[in-house]
């Protein structure tokens, strides 16, 4: 029922910014959590950052606080994720989730989100 479609991936050196965008169609995703995951080649997917519909509540791994932002705009029907000060490390396919049934709590399971994007490339150059 929720086509996930994201955005905004691209390279970038070192040090650099790029922001990413989810755009959701079907119905409306604003009561639902979602989450941005990313896959780096023979790695496994882990969650980078999630929030919930209201932003009571988010989650960002370690390794991106203070660099990530996670947002939204439920109006627009369209989750963001702003990186900045990117290193090569970030490179991988970042997708976003999202699911109705955690809209009040935040999880970094993929298993978690029903509904996912095709993936975009973010490819950070040394």
């Amino acid at each position: 029922q929720v086509q996930l479609v994201e955005s905004g991936g691209g390279l970038v050196q070192a040090g650099g910014s790029l922001s990413l965008s989810c755009a959701a169609s079907g119905q409306s995703i604003s009561s639902y959590a979602m989450a941005w995951f990313r896959q780096a080649p023979g790695k496994e997917r882990e969650c980078v950052a999630a929030i919930t519909w209201n932003g009571a509540h988010i989650y960002y791994k370690d390794s991106v606080k203070g660099r990530f932002t996670i947002s939204r705009d439920n109006a627009k029907n369209t989750g963001f994720l702003k990186m900045n000060s990117l290193k090569p490390e970030d490179t991988a396919v970042y997708y976003c989730a999202a699911d109705r049934r955690i809209s009040y709590t935040v999880s970094s399971n993929p298993a978690d989100y029903t509904y996912w994007g095709q993936g975009t490339q973010v490819t950070v150059s040394s």
